[in-house]
């Protein structure tokens, strides 16, 4: 298998798994921090992901949970097993969360306490006798209060000998309110009168004279902004999670002795029948025993067209009954279905890490003590000059203020995490982060034929009567007697009459000529004929011969790599109908999307050349990219011929024999529709089976990719461009929060643009 492996996913099958739900870390050092600390263990291979705020543990046999909870404990933050989710916990995009309530509540009062002190400090006509102690009595419990998780979780640190964006935010914030204390006690800036203008660059000037109150408490309110609005922003990214948990039915009506009986959907077995109205959500997968309708499964699969069903389809939980009244035999409950698989696969992907991000948490790993060390560099530059003191002072705070890269740690989980959420609303399913990666570069995709590109099953496609015979006639004796038999051809032409002429006549006598095709009396009394339907040898036994026209469309069928059966009684060949596996009507129109996406298109099949050239016609494909007659073992092969030719290959298919190919492929594609295998064999699961899914997957996650990368981009072009000129002096430390603070809600809002991709089918 070719492509990139999370580490937390790569050791042996028989490793313990354990998602462990991580308190406490405010930016993208923290979680590299406990990452670092889980990963020192035996044993152990861990992700932390600060957005998701979880890790994704990998441990042996010889390691304990309480072993995981004490390391990530002694790295100064909690952790414990997370509860499942119920699906009852609100999930509306607003700040019902304690969490996000209370940190609204400490953001209005800082800035309520802000404005007159920044107001105060910037504009030299409202510096009145005595602003300053005003200034002091509203900025300090901004500074003390309103930044206490700051200041707590530098505590914290310091006692475990790191450092954190939140050491930055204290250093700078306390630096500036205890400067400030001194100048108004101990210097000259307490006395009556006292001004000083608001200035971007620093001047030169007595220290003792200056204090930075609007600088601690702007910073403290503007940071508190940032989370404000990172918080709020992970809720709604996680909102698509939790609406796929929300769409269970909570109870379900049982058939117990005869009689139904409402029960809690946890108290549902496999095998009990259950009774599902119109209106009503199916409650569990299952299959139908008794009844017909059409059920909307548009909330799981996208697919916007209900689809009818009766007795012996199967169904998935969380779809919704149109139509008539059915009985379901439960077949999957709880984690088993196809709901609880589908919301943990988007969960694994938030909480996966792409390239991108691995490199972003080694570098924040070290980024905050080589800041701290900066800052008293560019304190003792200015200081050691013949520089002010407040200037250099000034101008480290700066340092520290600008320097913390938040917007880092939340520019790839962000964008991952809305991303995954909006493709499983659309019925796409990204297994990892390390997909994205993988999307960018492929420029071959190898579509399997049958059931990706076809319906895989025989439809009947065309009926051809004889001279002088009506078509419908033809076709609903031709349909009775197949009617009787149990072949895929015959259930085609059956299934067709029926759909076309309706109620189909009884058979008497009805013999099935092995090999060669069947016959039957069809009819009642005067009206009974004698049917023949197969090949043209067995309508020639009963000297039946085709006429030229009939002759023509049987071989017109053969060239097209279709299957015709001749139709014949009263002694003459009465008709010729045509039966295929029936190409999706969506499949031409999702080719010329992938085309247009760079991709070429190639054509993989078992059938034969005739058939395999027909359909590549009819959807699209160049006849020079269509491979046919491949055993199911050897498309292995292909995919690896292709990929030994410097192509990266994605491939698409649905079944047992397409898992091997879908595993060696740099990227693959599995229909939902498919097996069980070939979805677990696969990268990106397309929950519906249009094939336009493919293309609207790769377009999915070419823009997450795209996201990331503009994120990342804006996050470090602003640390980078920043940093020197808070160094040189020339930006104001409470500019320098604002910005930082901005700049994390810039990345949050990239990301959140996500939300409005739509698919491309129309």
């Amino acid at each position: 298998m070719t492509r990139a492996i999370d580490d937390a996913t790569s050791s042996t099958a028989a490793g313990n798994r354990v998602e462990l739900a991580i308190g406490g870390m405010t930016c993208a050092s923290c979680a590299n921090r406990i990452e670092r600390k889980l990963n020192k263990l035996d044993g152990v291979s861990a992700t932390v992901n600060y957005a998701t705020e979880k890790a994704k543990v990998v441990y042996e046999d010889t390691v304990a949970e309480s072993d995981l909870l004490r390391a990530v404990e002694q790295a100064g933050y909690t952790a414990e097993s997370p509860r499942p989710e119920t699906g009852s916990e609100p999930t509306d995009s607003g700040d019902d969360d304690g969490p996000v309530r209370a940190l609204r509540s400490r953001v209005i009062i800082s800035a309520l306490l802000t404005a007159p002190v920044v107001a105060m400090a910037m504009i030299p006509a409202l510096q009145f006798t005595y602003w300053q102690w005003l200034s002091l009595a509203l900025a300090a419990p901004v500074i003390v209060w309103a930044g206490l998780p700051f200041h707590t979780a530098a505590w914290k640190n310091l006692r475990h000998g790191t450092a954190t964006m939140d050491t930055l935010i204290s250093m700078g914030t306390g630096a500036a309110l205890l400067w400030s204390l001194y100048a108004l006690f101990f210097g000259t800036a307490g006395e009556p009168g006292m001004t000083h203008p608001f200035e971007i660059t620093i001047a030169r000037s007595d220290g003792s004279a200056n204090i930075y109150l609007e600088v601690g408490a702007g910073v403290i309110t503007f940071v508190l902004l940032g989370r404000y609005f990172e918080a709020r922003s992970k809720r709604r990214a996680g909102a698509a999670l939790r609406a796929l948990l929300e769409l269970g039915a909570k109870e379900v009506s049982v058939l117990r002795d005869g009689r139904e009986e409402r029960i809690d959907i946890d108290q549902l077995v496999v095998g009990d029948h259950f009774v599902v109205r119109p209106g009503e959500k199916i409650a569990t997968d299952g299959r139908i025993v008794e009844g017909a309708s059409a059920v909307d499964a548009s909330m799981v699969t996208g697919e916007s067209v209900p689809v009818e069903t009766g007795p012996g389809d199967a169904v998935v939980g969380a779809t919704v009954n149109v139509g008539g009244r059915l009985v379901i035999e439960a077949t999957r409950i709880g984690s088993d279905t196809q709901l609880a698989q589908m919301a943990q696969m988007v969960e694994d992907a938030q909480n996966g890490k792409a390239d991108a991000q691995r490199l972003v948490d080694r570098i924040s790993g070290v980024f905050v003590p080589i800041v701290i060390a900066l800052a008293f560099v560019t304190f003792g530059f200015w200081a050691g000059t013949g520089g002010a003191v407040a200037a250099a002072f000034t101008a480290a705070v700066a340092v520290l203020i600008i320097a913390c890269p938040c917007a880092l740690g939340l520019a790839t989980p962000m964008a991952l995490m809305i991303g995954t959420g909006r493709g499983a609303q659309m019925g796409i399913l990204i297994k990892g982060p390390e997909v994205l990666e993988t999307t960018r570069r492929v420029d071959t995709v190898v579509l399997d034929k049958t059931g990706t590109v076809t319906t895989g099953q025989m439809t009947l496609l065309d009926v051809v009567a004889d001279e002088g015979v009506d078509a419908d006639e033809l076709l609903r004796l031709a349909g009775a007697l197949e009617n009787a038999s149990e072949h895929p051809i015959a259930r085609a032409i059956a299934e067709g009459a029926a759909a076309r002429v309706g109620e189909l006549p009884s058979v008497e006598d009805f013999a099935n000529v092995e090999g060669l095709g069947v016959q039957g009396i069809v009819g009642d009394g005067d009206e009974s004929r004698a049917v023949v339907v197969g090949r043209v040898r067995l309508l020639e036994d009963w000297a039946q011969y085709l006429s030229p026209p009939l002759a023509a469309a049987m071989d017109a069928a053969a060239a097209q790599g279709r299957t015709a059966v001749a139709v014949g009684w009263d002694g003459k060949a009465r008709g010729v109908l045509v039966v295929a596996d029936a190409i999706k009507p969506t499949s031409a129109d999702a080719i010329t999307q992938l085309r247009e996406l760079g991709l070429t298109p190639v054509l993989l099949t078992g059938d034969n050349a005739k058939v395999a050239a027909a359909v590549a016609a009819e959807v699209g494909i160049d006849p020079d990219q269509v491979i046919a007659e491949v055993m199911p073992s050897d498309k292995v092969d292909v995919v690896a011929r292709l990929q030994s030719e410097g192509k990266s290959v994605a491939m698409v298919g649905d079944g047992i024999n397409d898992a091997a190919a879908l595993a060696r492929a740099d990227l693959g594609l599995a229909m939902g529709t498919g097996t069980d295998v070939a979805i677990e064999a696969s990268d990106l699961t397309l929950v519906r089976g249009d094939l336009r899914a493919a293309a609207d997957a790769i377009r999915l996650s070419r823009k997450t990719l795209g996201t990331i990368k503009t994120n990342l981009f804006w996050a470090f072009a602003y640390n980078v461009a920043a940093l020197p000129l808070a160094a040189a002096g020339l930006l104001n430390p409470m500019l320098a929060g604002a910005a930082m603070a901005f700049s994390s809600v810039f990345v949050v809002s990239n990301s959140q643009r996500l939300r409005r991709f739509e698919s491309s089918a129309t």
